[in-house]
Order: C-alpha cells, then structure tokens, then sequence
C-alpha cells in the first residue's frame, strides 16, 4: 500500500472502532454504574496505553515524565479520562443511544466556538452558520420532532450530553499547549486520573462486586474508545498527504453507530434522530468551507 492507503486504512479502522461505543456504553451501562464504568474502562485504557509504550520500548520514559510532568498530567487526567466520561456515561444511562451519540458529534462545533474566547481565533461565518445547524439538529433530537412544545425527552440527559462536548471541546484547546508526547501524555492522564475514580466509586459506594459482562464492556470500552483507536488515528493523521481525507472519514461514523444501535440494541431509530443528525453532519460540514482570501 502506498502511504496515503495506509494512512486512510488506519483511518478508517479508527472510525470503525470508534462506531461501536455508543452500543458498548448502553450494553455496559446495564451492568455497571457510570463511575465504575469511567473506573473500570480508564484502567483497561491505562493498560493499553502503558502496552503501546512497551512496543515501542519507551516505557522507561513513563516514570521520569509522571515525576515530571504530575501537574499537568492532574490537570488533564482531571478533565478527561475523569470528568469528561463520568458526564458522558451518565448522559448515555439517560438517553437512548440514538440520542447521546447524534448530540456529542457536536464537539467540533463547540470546539470552534470555544476557540474564539480561549486561542483568541476569529469566528466565521460559517461557523455562525454551522452553529444554527448543529444545535437545531440537537433541538429536533432532543424533543424528538416536538419543537413548538419543547417538550424534551429528558432534559437532564440533554443538558449532560451537551456538558460532555464542552469538556471535550475544552481538552483539546488546551492540549494545543501540551508539550508532552501524545501517547506518553495520555498514559500519564490516564494514570493520575485513576486515583480520582477510585476515590469518587469509595465516597458513593460503588466498590462492590460486580458482573463479568461490565467487566469485558469496560475492557472493549477502554481499549477502543481510549486506548488503541487513539493511536491509530495518530498513525493515520501522521501518514496522510491530506488531513482533510482523514478527518472526512468520521463523517461515516454516525451512521455505522445508528446500524449498530438499531440492530445490536435492537432501538427502533426515530426519524427526528435521522433528521437532527444530518442537521448536525450539515452544519459541521458547513464549518470546513474555506474562508475567502481578502
């Protein structure tokens, strides 16, 4: 394969991983609270991760880079595994898959917006464009069609949803500062983000026995979501003569993810999460046009 096909297979391995969370989470979930679950998974990840360094024989850079790099990595690790997917898991516990996945596409868009007040970039207008797209397609999702009644479906699971893209958004704004290697740096987030976890599932009593099936989810979970498709998204940014092909890729995702959900789950895929969603996928495609040269 040439390196452009390679890079857009691993590409598209990356998408296709990143398609069956939305099930994974749902299938999991039935078994495991959302903070055993951000626990659980967060040590699978951890592992992969620390496995990843040991191929490549950097895992002897792992401790001089916590001793060094602890502060940040507390920071981060904070805001995401911790945070982040604790907000996530419990939006999904409230929402059918359908739902919580069409909204969190819109991260892109948030991470545009927020990069207005934070990096100081300009906002276009296509990105005010986008903005009325994506969140009208949210408005639809969320009411499931009834948008003159507002009447939504569950507005804390909304609002959580909603929640996570800003944190996600927020996390990669601020990793555009991180100096730390991405993989090692991910290991290190993972790893003082453990003790968080831990500490949260103690104080709420979520430390008790649990079933083998949340155990192999949150295994699935943390080796695709967070550990491995990671890395190879990497590889292929990493491999492409153009970002804009592989960055393309993930418009295929919803829909793989809606397959799975409709036929795994076996959840009936409303209409209003059709429309909503190629509301969201048309104002993020509207956010790459290219800004006229003056």
């Amino acid at each position: 394969m040439t390196q452009q096909q390679k890079a857009s297979f691993f590409g598209l391995l990356a998408v296709l991983a990143w398609s069956t969370v939305a099930t994974a989470f749902k299938i999991s979930l039935a078994y495991l609270s959302p903070a055993q679950l951000v626990l659980y998974a967060s040590s699978a990840s951890l592992i992969s991760l620390l496995s990843i360094l040991m191929y490549q024989g950097r895992l002897k850079e792992f401790w001089p880079a916590l001793q060094k790099n602890w502060r940040v990595s507390l920071l981060f690790g904070a805001i995401n595994p911790f945070i982040y997917y604790l907000v996530l898991f419990k939006a999904y516990s409230l929402l059918p898959a359908q739902e919580a996945q069409a909204i969190n596409y819109t991260w892109a868009l948030t991470m545009a917006l927020l990069a207005v007040p934070f990096l100081k970039q300009v906002l276009k207008t296509s990105d005010i464009f986008s903005a009325v797209f994506c969140y009208f397609g949210v408005l639809i999702i969320g009411t499931r069609g009834d948008i003159l009644q507002l009447s939504f479906s569950n507005v804390g699971g909304v609002l959580l949803a909603l929640v996570s893209t800003l944190l996600w958004a927020a996390y990669w704004i601020f990793n555009t500062k991180d100096q730390r290697e991405p993989v090692l740096g991910l290991a290190l987030n993972f790893a003082v983000s453990l003790p968080l976890s831990l500490l949260w599932c103690a104080f709420t009593g979520e430390l008790g026995a649990i079933a083998w099936q949340g155990l192999v989810g949150a295994a699935y979970i943390g080796a695709f979501e967070m550990g491995f498709t990671f890395v190879l998204w990497l590889m292929a940014m990493k491999l492409t003569n153009s970002t804009a092909k592989i960055a393309n890729l993930i418009f295929l995702a919803p829909f793989v993810s809606l397959f799975l959900i409709w036929s795994v789950l076996g959840e009936a895929i409303l209409p209003s999460t059709m429309l909503g969603l190629l509301l969201i996928l048309l104002g993020l495609l509207i956010q790459k046009i290219p800004r006229r040269s003056p």
